[in-house]
């Protein structure tokens, strides 16, 4: 993309915390805006719908409080897929479902510190602006896809899992939609499968930003020197099927289906669940799940 300076909204009715918040992230290189409610930030959104890249938000405040900006903004075809950081007092597992649920990227339980709080954005960043770079790849050509029933691909990197996403996702009815949930299956695959990054793993590389290099270190490592991901798709007359395979030894995928409250606070972890409810109609991971076999219906509106 040409312009990867990211802009955040700040939204909370105290205006300590915004100074709070605005001090951690003024120095990080992001356009930071603010509004003192949520009337005010719904206005801000409604006005410039594509213009936010992140939104930081207080789920208790007078008026329309954060819960109901959130339905406000999930609901927006233009916003929906805006990550928002839920920031509350309210810690009882039953809220950070709800706000999960609803759609909330992260939840921050205040007091925390300003390393997680700059962590999370940094990584709510990096997921909006590669989402980004993901559909304007699907605005080229897709002619040639339209005439293909079975195709093949061996994947070897960061860069050729959004090249495939971003082609493979053509195939489908709806490839806004899909894009997102096979780009995150592929990088899954490699990063957990083929290299062999564990869970907590990722959580410290990604609070450090050392992930991608951690990511590019491993792949020119001797011992993962021409590994590949596979990829599979088959259209039918009714469905588009996207099987996926890694080299790896396989991972317990069952806790990683759905949201998990004890994940709330990771910087990660969300890919699985979100790929299964927002992308595809079924997701099945096979044997010892170093293969998932995601399913699209056609005839679907985009």
């Amino acid at each position: 993309m040409k312009n990867t300076k990211a802009t955040i909204l700040i939204v909370d009715d105290e205006p300590i915390n915004i100074d709070i918040i605005r001090a951690h992230l003024e120095n990080d290189n992001y356009e930071l805006e603010t509004a003192s409610d949520g009337e005010a930030a719904w206005s801000m959104l409604e006005a410039a719908p594509a213009r936010f890249d992140v939104i930081i938000l207080d789920r208790m405040m007078p008026g329309l409080d954060g819960m109901q900006l959130l339905s406000n903004i999930k609901e927006n075809e233009t916003m929906e897929h805006v990550p928002v950081v839920m920031q509350t007092a309210k810690s009882e597992n039953r809220d950070i479902v709800e706000g999960i649920k609803a759609g909330a990227y992260y939840y921050l339980t205040t007091p925390y510190e300003g390393d997680l709080l700059k962590t999370i954005v940094r990584s709510a960043v990096n997921d909006r602006l590669h989402e980004k770079s993901l559909h304007e790849s699907l605005l080229e050509g897709q002619q040639i896809f339209e005439l293909m029933s079975f195709g093949r691909f061996k994947i070897r990197n960061l860069h050729e899992c959004n090249l495939v996403a971003s082609q493979v996702a053509q195939l489908c009815p709806a490839p806004h939609r899909v894009v997102t949930g096979i780009s995150e299956l592929l990088i899954n695959a490699l990063e957990h499968g083929n290299l062999r990054i564990g869970y907590q793993e990722k959580s410290n590389l990604m609070r450090r930003g050392m992930w991608q290099i951690e990511i590019d270190r491993r792949l020119n490592a001797r011992e993962n020197v021409g590994g590949f991901i596979e990829l599979e798709f088959q259209i039918a007359a009714d469905t588009v099927q996207i099987r996926i395979r890694d080299q790896g030894t396989g991972f317990d995928w069952t806790p990683y289906m759905d949201f998990d409250p004890d994940r709330a606070f990771d910087p990660h972890g969300r890919g699985i669940a979100v790929a299964r409810l927002s992308s595809f109609d079924d997701l099945e991971y096979i044997g010892v799940g170093n293969e998932v076999v995601a399913t699209v219906k056609k005839g679907l509106d985009a």
